[in-house]
């Protein structure tokens, strides 16, 4: 029988609630469990200046909370009775980068919390990891709702590009399992042809899907506020959409004037590339 690897990437903060996240994803497919604790090490002053203590006491002192996350996780992980291994990494951006993009490379999905996504420098890390270089799906958990991988509602985003598509086709089975699937469409262009979302919806409904199409007019408001307000409006479990390189929802990802929707999102949000 075929096993799931699912990546539980943990930072300093909110880490027991996250990896209690990913162990109730891991528990309900029967999946091992991989745990990367991870930390951005400060780099120390560029230029003719000695190293200060503060710095050295910086460190220090975000390596032993570190460690005590990877302490606690062995201990969850033993209680959970699931197959896993933990592991942590203290570094800068470029080594944590390529650490992540290793375990993300050798997993199925990677699942973050909060104690990730609101922390700005450590998300991007995560992120360009996990979607971008490694090409994995990512399961951002919501504190707001029960985190899954068999979901009964779901949103999907679309907009006619690649990253919708290549997230459409990570996520299948769970579209393929899922009682309804709502394709949405938000101030729709010429290239959605004469029926927007027609052709999708054709698509999925081909491998099975159960899917209406939601046609949504934006009026100034930002795209990822009123996908979540829309998920609200039809009780939706999770919500999947495209991760973009240049686009306004790398903005969601990344920060800006919506950082405050990935700090405390109001669903879970399966996302790829």
């Amino acid at each position: 029988m075929a096993t799931m690897t699912i990546l539980s990437i943990l930072g300093s903060e909110q880490a027991s609630e996250d990896l209690s996240a990913a162990i109730q994803v891991a528990t309900e497919v029967g999946a091992h469990l991989v745990v990367f604790a991870a930390g951005i090490a400060e780099p120390p002053t560029v230029g003719d200046y000695p190293v200060g203590i503060g710095w050295i006491e910086r460190r220090d002192e975000a390596s032993r909370q570190l460690e005590a996350v990877r302490s606690r996780a062995v201990q969850q992980c033993q209680s959970s009775g699931l197959t896993s291994e933990v592991a942590i990494a203290f570094a800068e951006k470029a080594p944590l980068d390529d650490m992540l993009f290793q375990k993300a490379l050798h997993s199925d999905l990677a699942v973050i919390g909060r104690g990730v996504s609101g922390l700005a420098d450590l998300r991007r890390v995560v992120v360009d990891a996990v979607i971008f270089h490694a090409g994995r799906p990512l399961l951002l958990a919501s504190d707001k709702g029960t985190v899954t991988l068999k979901p009964k509602r779901v949103l999907l985003a679309w907009d006619s590009k690649p990253g919708a598509a290549h997230a459409a086709t990570a996520a299948m089975k769970l579209l393929v399992d899922a009682d309804q699937v709502n394709l949405v469409i938000v101030d729709p262009e010429a290239r959605d042809g004469e029926e927007p979302g027609a052709d999708a919806a054709a698509y999925l409904a081909r491998h099975g899907v159960k899917v209406v199409v939601d046609q949504l007019a934006s009026d100034g408001r930002p795209v990822e506020t009123l996908l979540q307000q829309h998920a609200s409006e039809i009780q939706a479990d999770l919500m999947v959409m495209g991760a973009y390189g240049h686009s306004r929802m790398r903005q969601w990802i990344f920060g800006g004037v919506t950082a405050s929707v990935l700090q405390g999102p109001s669903l879970p949000v399966f996302m790829a590339h």
